[in-house]
């Protein structure tokens, strides 16, 4: 058993992972101020996740394909995305993301303050999610414009806000879908057109599962690759002993590499679950239909498992939870890891070095964001 378990915590405007690494020694179990229940433990973490009976997928009041979804239906609508995330499907847009990598570093100045959150990460991540579902590129704008309203209302943790921004993305996805839906029973080639396609029981898939799918590859991943972008550049900036040797990496060691930066500093913050009968975890009784967040940055730190966190792609490789882990790992992990590497590789070829900038601090971002808010460098 635990010691007293600290009660309705708020973590809002702090840094996660600092409070997460002082919680979780003698409190790996804990109810924040809405009353979930946070498992911070790598251990209980990977007992929910893999534990579809007791824990349930299905927390959203919103639709969520296919994640938030149980049993035969998760499979049914995870299958047909795995079609256009598999290595085959994804594999001929390597050149494409690569072209829009080249492209962008070609455009950063050198010898100014950049901030590798914003001025890099959010525009590879728009221009090459753009270039993968085959949406305009005039879209980019008002992409960007949305990504900082989303992190804004986010922080600010006001439900009417985030719902606000929500349903603006979800007006962005139906502007892309309406014109390709009309063409249904035609053959068009892009990634959006062949899903608006793509049939489930016998039926056409409807505009709100489109709309969820599309908002779950979009809607979260521009983000999220935005401050992945942000924890490698900051790693790099602080360690830049490591450049000649990632100059000549192979593609998997790089890809080790970014997968244990992101470990170390995950802004992959937590997925939810729902219990579906009194469950004992972590030396906690937790209730019945109780929300259960399962915080993967203070899993990926447990200092038990990772040998004191010490930095090793290898050897921490295969208790890494940055992408999840059971049938409900993200399913876009393959794109994600190929986007991160490509963008990597790309500054690594046109920089002779990244570095902070001086006079201008690295600002972390608070809960419920995890990563970077702003990294300012300085290419050269």
């Amino acid at each position: 058993m635990t010691d007293h378990m600290p009660d309705d915590l708020s973590i809002m405007g702090r840094d996660l992972r600092a409070y997460t690494d002082e919680l979780r020694p003698k409190h790996p179990v804990v109810r924040n101020a809405y009353g979930e229940w946070v498992l911070l433990r790598h251990a209980d973490v990977v007992t929910a996740a893999l534990d579809h009976q007791r824990f349930s997928s299905n927390a959203s009041r919103f639709l969520q394909i296919p994640n938030g979804l149980d049993g035969d239906k998760h499979t049914q609508y995870r299958t047909i995305i795995e079609r256009h995330l598999s290595h085959e499907a994804l594999a001929p847009f390597i050149p494409v993301f690569k072209q829009v990598a080249a492209t962008l570093v070609a455009e950063l100045p050198k010898g100014v303050v950049l901030d590798a959150v914003q001025d890099i990460g959010a525009v590879f991540a728009v221009r090459a999610q753009c270039a993968w579902l085959g949406w305009p590129a005039a879209l980019e704008p008002q992409l960007l414009g949305w990504m900082a309203k989303n992190h804004a209302a986010t922080r600010s943790a006001d439900h009417n806000k985030m719902a606000d921004v929500a349903h603006e993305f979800d007006n962005i996805i139906r502007s892309v879908i309406m014109p390709r839906r009309e063409l249904a029973n035609e053959k068009q080639d892009d990634v959006t057109s062949k899903l608006c396609q793509e049939r489930i029981d016998d039926r056409l898939l409807s505009e709100p599962e489109l709309v969820s799918i599309l908002r779950n590859w979009t809607g979260g991943d521009l983000g999220s690759i935005a401050l992945c972008v942000g924890v490698i550049v900051a790693h790099i900036a602080q360690n830049p002993e490591c450049i000649p040797t990632l100059r000549t990496a192979t593609n998997s060691q790089i890809d080790a590499f970014i997968d244990e930066i992101l470990r170390l500093d995950d802004p992959f913050v937590s997925n939810r679950r729902i219990t579906t009968c009194p469950v004992d975890i972590g030396g906690q009784t937790i209730p019945s239909g109780a929300k259960v967040k399962l915080n993967w940055t203070s899993a990926n730190r447990d200092e038990s498992i990772f040998n004191n966190n010490k930095f090793d792609p290898s050897g921490n490789a295969d208790a890494n939870l940055v992408y999840g882990i059971g049938k409900h790992v993200c399913p876009g992990r393959l794109l994600a890891t190929w986007e991160l590497r490509i963008a990597l590789q790309a500054l690594l070829d046109s920089t002779q070095s990244i570095s902070f900038a001086l006079n201008q601090p690295v600002e972390r971002e608070t809960a419920p964001v995890g990563g970077f808010h702003k990294v300012p460098v300085v290419l050269g």
